[in-house]
């Protein structure tokens, strides 16, 4: 019992130690482009490292010739974006693979599908880096940068990768309006970030996450729509439909002010 509250313990300081270095770098950052890069170049979680880098190495038989980025995944869209889409983390065989969030997956050809039909990006499809997609208005990133075991990230992991979501915040702050949160976990990052960007502290009790659910802040602060997540888990089975989508985008884009 000795040794396990030890290793706990141990655990525990290892994983602060790397948030707060995380957080420095993260400071540092004086544009989105030196974000970029040194989310790119992080290697503060070791199981997350371990588990992207065995998924490049080994990769999916259908990607077999393929090279895997292998690496953490920055954001995606323009500096002066009023809408944001926060998801949870890189899909192993598909932001993982790319180099671009919702990059090469089923849930991406969910979402741009959708952000396409809403005027919102100038093509339905995302597949690789160079394919030529723009986004209008609306940058992506995801709450945890590196692909996760399961898709499930620890508190730990959330926690040491939050300072990469509060500057990219930071950044864009001057235009964004509106943060769609795809999933209970984004839902969930987003009140943490209120409190070290926007220096508000998150409403008491905190709003449960639904599809459709809303909630605005006071002046100068972005407005949080709930949406379900685009995985296949909800889009497959119809817990989550494109005109359910659709529904989520046009009430960002009227929040916008678009």
């Amino acid at each position: 019992m000795a040794d396990a509250v030890t290793a706990g313990t141990a655990a525990t300081a290892a994983a602060a130690t790397a948030a707060a270095a995380t957080a420095a770098t993260a400071a540092t950052a004086a544009d989105l482009a030196d974000l970029d890069a040194a989310i790119a170049n992080c290697f503060a979680c070791p199981r997350l490292v371990a588990w992207r880098e065995e998924v490049a190495a080994t990769r999916r038989a259908a990607f077999r010739d393929q090279t895997y980025w292998g690496r953490p995944v920055p954001g995606f869209g323009p500096a002066d974006a009023e809408i944001a889409i926060l998801g949870l983390a890189p899909a192993a065989h598909g932001g993982n693979r790319t180099g671009r969030i919702f990059t090469g997956d089923r849930s991406g050809d969910v979402l741009f599908a959708a952000l396409h039909r809403a005027g919102l990006a100038n093509q339905p499809t995302s597949v690789s880096r160079d394919d030529g997609l723009v986004l209008r208005h609306t940058r992506i990133f995801a709450a945890v940068r590196c692909a996760p075991p399961d898709n499930k990230p620890t508190p730990a992991e959330r926690d040491t990768c939050a300072p990469w979501l509060h500057r990219e915040l930071e950044l864009i702050r001057p235009t964004l309006r509106v943060v769609v949160a795809l999933g209970a976990f984004a839902w969930s990052a987003f009140w943490p970030a209120l409190q070290a960007v926007y220096k508000t502290k998150p409403p008491v009790p905190r709003p449960p996450f639904g599809h459709g659910a809303r909630w605005v802040g006071p002046d100068g602060v972005p407005a949080l729509l709930g949406c379900y997540h685009v995985s296949q888990q909800n889009t497959f089975t119809g817990r989550l439909t494109p005109a359910m989508l659709d529904d989520v985008f046009a009430r960002a884009i009227d929040l916008a002010g678009l």
